[in-house]
Order: C-alpha cells, then structure tokens, then sequence
C-alpha cells in the first residue's frame, strides 16, 4: 500500500499533470492540423520537458557538478584560519517585519557552524548581499550567533552580489593570502566558488554544505515520471554549468 500512495503523489505533481495535459494537446493538434510543423514544434516541447524533469536526467546533471566533492571529499583535519560561508539567498516577510535565511543558505551556516566547532578558527566570514531588505551577510551573522559563535569572532561582508564579488570582497578582508580558508557553499556551486577564491588566496579548503545529487533509490516509476522536484534541480543545474561558461570566458 506505501508504493501505491508513493506512485499517487507522484501522480498529483503539478508538472506531471501539465505533462499529461500537453501529450493529450500533442494527439489531438496532430489529427486535427493539414501541418504538421506545429505538432511537431510541441512534440519537440514535450519530449524536452520530460527529460528535463525526471529523476535520472536531473541526477546525472548533478553528479557532474558535484563529483570531485562526492569521490574526493576534503579532509576534515585541515587546520582552518578563516570560515567563509557564501549565502544562497534571503526572503523578506514583511507581515513579521524580518529577513529569513533560505533552506539552502541555512544549510550553509549550520555546516559553517559545525566546521568552526570542530576547527577552532580564528574568523568565521558570512558573504553576500543578495536582495532582501537585510543582507545575507547579516542574515547570516545573526543566526550564526543564535548558534553559538562568538560575535567577535564573526565578519561580515555585505557587499558583493555574485561569487566573483563574494572573494574580491573578502580579499580585501585579509593581508596575508596564505591562511586557509574554509570555503563553504553548495557542492553545485563549489568548483566556480573554489576557483574565485584562490585567484587570492593560496590555500582554499573546500566544505561542501548542500548536494543536489542523490544515489538512486525509491520506487523507478517515481524516477520516470515528471516531477517538480526533478525540474527544480535540473533549471538550478543549467544555471550552474552556463555561469561556469560565463566565468571562464571573462
């Protein structure tokens, strides 16, 4: 009974319904139209909508951003000077008057914070403005307090809107480039982040917080069908690879 009630979740996803109703439009427009181009044009829509959506496409596009930090994770001894947490985003609400970190970027922080009990460092840097009414640096700032770290250990750099901002800012933070630095951000997003950091720095530890990625497990029907989810880590993955294009050719 568990893999049914699985497979009528899997059913009721919005986007599986949209995909179900545009094959029945495709049917119907294909008997019904003299040309074909049309018909073909949204075959074409939908055949790009469903790869783009199910769990093996989405997984795969994943993996290759993650795989150094899944097959060759950091070594957790390193000694680490400097924590710097990027953020991944903040939303105003503004019937409670405040600023929330994301899931992401709180996942973020609270590896930062579990890294920086274990290491002693000597600074824990939180990273970005983003476009909240309070930045994500500040966001961060005071959630890392409720978590324990001493205020005056804590740096804020509220100031940069993109990954390469994120380390020209926090080099200006520091004279001395030979401190390792614990760079925390999301595994997708580590590769461009870790390349950004050491055009200033000589030792950059990367500390994964968040994998997109998952080993395939569940019920296989699930992993075909179009789901929300999918899309959602496929749209952030395409993102990522055209940004990394972006960066290496400026």
């Amino acid at each position: 009974m568990e893999e049914v009630y699985t497979i009528l979740k899997g059913f009721i996803d919005p986007l599986f319904i949209m995909f179900v109703l545009l094959f029945i439009s495709f049917f119907l427009f294909w008997l019904n139209c003299k040309k074909k181009n049309g018909a073909l044009i949204l075959l074409l829509s939908i055949v790009l909508i469903y790869g783009a959506s199910i769990a093996p496409v989405a997984n795969y596009l994943c993996y290759y951003l993650e795989k150094d930090y899944i097959n060759n994770p950091t070594a957790g001894g390193k000694n680490i000077d400097a924590i710097v947490v990027l953020g991944s985003g903040t939303k105003d609400i503004n019937a409670l008057k405040n600023t929330f970190n994301t899931g992401i970027e709180s996942l973020h922080l609270l590896h930062a914070v579990v890294v920086y009990n274990k290491t002693g460092a000597k600074y824990f840097v939180c990273s970005g403005k983003g476009s909240g009414r309070t930045s994500e640096a500040e966001a961060m700032e005071r959630l890392a307090e409720k978590l324990g770290v001493p205020k005056e250990k804590i740096r804020i750099e509220p100031n940069s809107k993109n990954t390469g901002e994120n380390a020209g800012e926090v080099n200006k933070m520091f004279a001395n480039k030979n401190i390792n630095i614990g760079l925390v951000t999301s595994a997708f997003h580590m590769k461009r982040s870790e390349r950004e950091f050491k055009k200033y720095f000589n030792n950059v530890v990367p500390l994964p917080a968040h994998y997109l990625y998952s080993s395939p497990t569940g019920n296989p029907v699930i992993r075909y069908m179009p789901q929300s989810e999918e899309l959602y880590k496929t749209s952030i993955a395409f993102k990522e690879i055209i940004a990394q294009l972006w960066y290496r050719l400026k």
